[in-house]
């Protein structure tokens, strides 16, 4: 593996917890669940009718000509605020650099589904000549990294990996091994999702998958307890500003931490349900660790994929326990930000690794919340309720996808 070293040097947010990583933080270490009875629409006729929704936001501040964040989906405005708060954090002056060194990859798991739910409804009230001419680049799982580039003029790789709620670490992923390769300098990398809309909401609780525990919002999302009865959805996006550490050193920016190793695999198995002995996300684990030069036991904390689903929450406990063995029983931190912010689908994977960017840098692990009794199948040590000081010098992030797609990203406290 080629020797350039990529750091973290920017964070950007949109969560259900606040609209900026302050915010967020402060959610995820204090335990705050940021789950409520659902606004954007009347939640009446559906099963599941709550979900994490980003509050208060207003896109028009984000970009360069205020008017073209209402051409943009409710995903893209949240992917564009992501990055213009990391490239702001990381102290970037995009005049500075070569921009045919630098890239954007920023997914999202579905795309569009707020475009394409509203210009259907325009075709069926009012014909075919009243659908909007911006539909199709509006709604496009590719068009957010194409609209960042765009607003700082950025040349370099641009494209975005779709791989469900494996997305963000992907892209992340992926920006890491370009950099690595010596074809950039550094990326504007991540992901973000805006799903909490009908169709979303019918197509995975019909498939059984949503929690519909309507009547205790903020209790809903409860990965590795016992009585989880399926995820809560989430929206919002997480992205970062990587760079080859030489790049970086030489402007000065600030280093939150080293990324260091990234794995990838497939279970090969089903659609939705993930492969029951966990033997592909452990595999993507150990080819993180390995990328990464860390034995299992270097690892402090594990943010883990954990949805508060029946079947996934123990595969991954099978995945972690064949990927770190002992280690488990031994020190090993494991915990779910999903507990507070719900599924974020296509952006979970950013989020989740700036939490666990933030465990390294202040010492402190957010909690598992909502564990009353944990599934016995979930023997690991999830950081109940209650956020922990550590210690935290290297954490993994774990993000798994329908279709079987398995992506570990591994970060290290800079020295």
């Amino acid at each position: 593996m080629n020797e350039r070293r990529v750091v973290i040097t920017g964070i950007g947010c949109i969560s259900p917890l606040g609209n900026d990583l302050n915010s967020t933080w402060e959610g995820l270490r204090n335990g705050r669940s940021g789950i409520a009875r659902i606004t954007q629409l009347d939640p009446e006729p559906f099963d599941c009718r709550i979900a994490g929704e980003v509050k208060n936001f207003e896109p028009d501040g984000y970009f360069n000509v205020p008017k073209d964040s209402r051409r943009a989906d409710r995903y893209v405005q949240f992917a564009v605020a992501g990055a213009k708060m990391a490239v702001q954090d990381s102290g970037l002056d995009v005049s500075k650099i070569d921009p045919r060194r630098f890239g954007v990859m920023v997914g999202s798991g579905i795309g569009g589904l707020a475009t394409l739910e509203r210009e259907h409804g325009t075709y069926l009230a009012k014909g075919p000549k009243r659908v909007s001419p911006f539909t199709i680049p509006m709604m496009i799982s590719n068009i957010a990294s194409g609209i960042i580039s765009m607003e700082f003029g950025l040349k370099g790789p641009n494209m975005v990996i779709v791989t469900a709620c494996a997305t963000s670490n992907h892209n992340i992923g992926e920006a890491w091994r370009i950099i690595k390769f010596g074809d950039a300098d550094g990326f504007i990398c991540g992901g973000a999702e805006a799903t909490i809309l009908p169709m979303g909401l019918c197509g995975f609780a019909n498939m059984k998958a949503l929690s519909t525990r309507n009547d205790e919002p903020e209790k809903a999302s409860r990965p590795f307890d016992k009585h989880r009865d399926g995820f809560v959805m989430g929206e919002g996006s997480g992205v970062l500003v990587i760079e080859e550490l030489e790049h970086a050193k030489k402007r000065g920016a600030k280093i939150y931490a080293e990324l260091i190793g990234y794995g990838v695999s497939a279970d090969a198995y089903h659609l939705s349900a993930p492969s029951p002995d966990g033997s592909g996300p452990a595999y993507a684990i150990e080819m993180a660790l390995r990328h990464g030069r860390k034995n299992p036991t270097d690892v402090d904390y594990l943010n883990a994929h954990a949805t508060s689903t029946g079947l996934g929450d123990i595969a991954e406990t099978k995945a972690i326990k064949l990927a770190f063995g002992d280690h488990v029983k031994n020190g090993l931190m494991v915990s779910s930000t999903k507990s507070m912010t719900g599924h974020m689908l296509g952006a979970a994977g950013g989020i989740e690794l700036i939490a666990s960017v933030m465990a390294i840098k202040e010492g402190i692990v957010p909690p598992t919340i909502n564990i009353e009794e944990q599934d016995p199948e979930c023997d690991i040590d999830c950081v109940p309720n209650v956020a922990r000081e550590a210690d935290v010098k290297v954490a993994i992030s774990n993000s798994f996808g329908f279709g079987g797609h398995n992506a570990s990203v591994l970060v290290s406290r800079f020295e």
